[in-house]
């Protein structure tokens, strides 16, 4: 049985601990993959650093998790994990804070780092969040973009954003 955490939160989380747990006691992990997202304060060639003051992230409860659940056996089917790890998080969130964190156990590199890249890419398209952004004009509810899809199609699977 792979061990597989997912969690959404509103707290922050230690990565360096949930690094340490997905090998804890393990000696046939030969590789961990881990990738943190983190809020940023402006959208690169989009507006000036410090335009983005905010953001909120919102989410369907049970939904949002069977959702991850379901992209982490989408990854399992495609290659040889021994662990995974996605915790979210939610509600307010500043420039700086982490948001996400995925992280991939297998016995060889390569599986650990495709996986994780393809879990980053499916949550950005398909994991049900809704991300609300402050700059100084406002609130506005970010859409999805084109580069995402994309990135997601390059594995074989079509967003549900794809018009």
């Amino acid at each position: 049985m792979v061990p597989i955490t997912v969690r959404i939160q509103t707290a922050p989380f230690d990565q360096a601990a949930e690094l340490q747990a997905l090998r804890a006691g393990r000696h046939d992990v030969g590789a961990i993959a881990s990738f943190v997202g983190l809020c940023r304060d402006h959208h690169p060639g989009a507006c000036a650093p410090g335009h983005v003051q905010a953001m909120e992230l919102e989410h369907y409860p049970g939904m949002t998790e069977q959702a991850i659940q379901g992209m982490v056996a989408q990854a399992q089917a495609r290659w040889p994990l021994l662990g995974v790890t996605v915790i979210h998080r939610v509600g307010p969130l500043l420039p700086g804070d982490d948001i996400v964190l995925v992280a991939v156990a297998s016995a060889h590199r390569a599986a650990a780092f495709a996986a994780c890249e393809f879990l980053m890419d499916y949550l950005k398209t398909q994991a049900p969040f809704w991300k609300k952004e402050t700059t100084p004009e406002g609130g506005h509810w970010v859409d999805a973009r084109e580069s995402d899809d994309a990135a997601l199609r390059r594995w074989g699977v079509a967003s549900d954003n794809a018009a």
